[in-house]
């Protein structure tokens, strides 16, 4: 039985017979996909998957919106995996036993996204396609891993056997002790932030960042990507909307709850200013991450924002046909094609001009640009730069129609003609959000220009 271990043990899972609360999810299992049984490479584990149906009518129980299920799914998982540390019959899903448990970890890692249109943290166990509710239950896909001998005999089958019965069990006793009201109210939270995003355009938004949002991220070795990330540890500075800013205030349709805080309009330039490392590139972070749900106490469950959101940043790749006429009316040496299908290895501004104008074409409803990770050159005008290229400061002051129906929002710190642009300018420091009026803005701009003009021309005297 030594070649033929693993595939007798998953025979054994698959065949597990279940009660009246759990068993096997046959519609679902998908041999090598789903479910499966192979040794690790080091040879010290047996990994597993099997997916299960847990039969809790939650459909019955929250009769809500069906797309908020997502938030239940979510709870349920992370309050099993919070089980593992005390309940043995658990310890397989996080490797327990094995030589190298750590290995396993993802399985356990906690995870605060309750669904999102990027395939995001594939290595996670969260609520997904696979893991789900429907009217026959709870469907959930136990993945793991038990110590798994040189040689298989049939008692090392049975053992393995065994420990999935338990494990399912277990799990089944943790899906039916949430109380229906904390399964509820999961379930609620998801479907105000979808049902939101929903009603984002009649509302003249395409953003929506709540007052007590707290878009700071704390990266772990499994969600080391700023959408992914848990929670920022310690000190976290709520956002809360500056009344210049005109804050709005919304219902959500799931909770009846009012909620207040800072809406970015369609169509609108909004600028994210202020000094270095003062939250600007968390902020847009955030705005970006509102198009994920999350689950109450990640920090931008209340941060919804319209699908579709594009950025734009300066990276060198090849080109095939990029429009670029936007902001190029020559293709510079090197490059082939017309600036309406130019081809070539970009520079990071032409890579970035050709990111900007597809968003735009493509009627996307956010563009988001980072100072950060912009080519300068493309955003504001340099002494030197030829009339050939018109940056986007200038493209905002002359002819914003080429926006279209997009709305930008960008952060900056040292590019004030672009700033001036804004229809609203929003400072942050220390990360507390301030406003600025744009008009008086655009005349300490000038002022700043003006003197540093004349310094320049002191250099030459007389």
């Amino acid at each position: 039985m030594a070649d033929d271990g693993p595939a007798a043990c998953l025979s054994g899972m698959l065949a597990l017979s279940g009660d009246d609360r759990w068993g096997i999810d046959a519609a679902h299992t998908v041999p090598g996909v789903t479910a499966y049984a192979v040794r690790s490479f080091d040879g010290d584990a047996l990994r597993f998957s099997i997916p299960v149906i847990l039969r809790r009518p939650l459909r019955s129980e929250i009769p809500l919106g069906v797309q908020g299920a997502v938030g239940a799914v979510a709870l349920i998982i992370e309050y099993v995996k919070q089980q593992v540390a005390s309940v043995a019959a658990l310890g397989s899903l996080a490797g327990r036993g094995t030589r190298f448990p750590q290995h396993y970890a993802s399985t356990i890692e906690p995870y605060t996204i309750v669904a999102s249109p990027a395939a995001l943290a594939s290595d996670l166990w969260h609520a997904d396609d696979r893991n789900f509710v429907d009217t026959a239950g709870v469907h959930l896909l136990l993945s793991g891993a038990v110590l798994c001998p040189h040689s298989f005999s049939a008692d090392d089958v049975s053992r393995v056997t065994k420990t999935a019965a338990c494990l399912c069990e277990a799990v089944a006793a943790c899906v039916f002790s949430l109380p229906v009201r904390v399964l509820e109210s999961a379930w609620i939270n998801a479907l105000d932030q979808q049902l939101l995003r929903v009603h984002l355009p009649e509302l003249g938004l395409v953003s929506f960042v709540g007052d007590g949002a707290k878009p700071a991220r704390h990266c772990t070795q499994y969600r080391c990507f700023f959408r992914t990330a848990g929670p920022k540890m310690g000190v976290s500075v709520p956002f809360a909307c500056p009344r210049e800013l005109e804050p709005v205030e919304l219902e959500l349709e799931a909770s009846n709850l009012t909620v207040t805080g800072l809406g970015i309009k369609k169509r609108e330039v909004f600028a994210v200013a202020g000094s270095n490392t003062q939250g600007k590139t968390t902020f847009l972070e955030g705005i970006i991450s509102g198009m994920d749900d999350h689950a109450a106490g990640d920090g931008r469950e209340r941060i919804v924002t319209a699908h579709g959101l594009c950025s734009a940043e300066a990276t060198n790749c090849e080109l095939a046909g990029a429009d670029v006429s936007m902001f190029f009316s020559v293709l510079p040496p090197g490059m082939d094609g017309t600036v309406k299908a130019a081809y070539g290895t970009g520079s990071g501004s032409m890579t970035m001009a050709y990111q900007v104008q597809r968003a735009i074409v493509r009627g996307t409803p956010i563009l988001i640009i980072d100072e950060d990770r912009a080519a300068a050159n493309l955003l504001v005008r340099s002494c030197l730069q030829t009339g050939e290229i018109t940056p986007l400061s200038e493209i905002l002051a002359h002819d914003r129609g080429k926006m279209g129906e997009t709305a930008l929002v960008f952060a900056a710190c040292a590019m004030d003609t672009l700033i001036a642009q804004a229809d609203r300018i929003m400072v942050l420091d220390r990360h507390v959000a301030s406003a600025i009026d744009c008009g008086g803005f655009r005349r300490r701009v000038a002022t700043s220009l003006e003197k540093i003009a004349g310094v320049i021309l002191e250099k030459d005297g007389p």
